[in-house]
């Protein structure tokens, strides 16, 4: 099933991507990087820790993993290639 985001215009989700995303607790800091980076706001800061609100409007950018000085965040493409889906790309 595909979704239209009305966030995000031209962009569209596709259903049953899985979890592509984790975050390891132990780990996680809480610097806050992945929350302040992410454009589909699918983190926040839950007890000095990082945790995944939802990945409804994630963009699948993997700036979070990127971002993240501890490497506490586990990220892979999801399988298939489905998800994200722009009219840019």
């Amino acid at each position: 099933m595909i979704k239209k985001s009305h966030k995000f215009p031209g962009v569209e989700w596709i259903e049953g991507t899985g979890d592509f995303i984790n975050i390891s607790e132990d780990k996680c800091s809480g610097c806050a990087n992945c929350v302040k980076i992410c454009l589909g706001s699918c983190f926040k800061i839950v007890h000095r820790k990082a945790k995944i609100v939802n990945l409804e409007n994630c963009m699948e950018c993997a700036s979070c993993w990127y971002v993240c000085p501890e490497d506490a965040i586990d990220f892979a493409w999801p399988k298939g290639g489905t998800g994200y889906r722009s009219n840019w790309g």
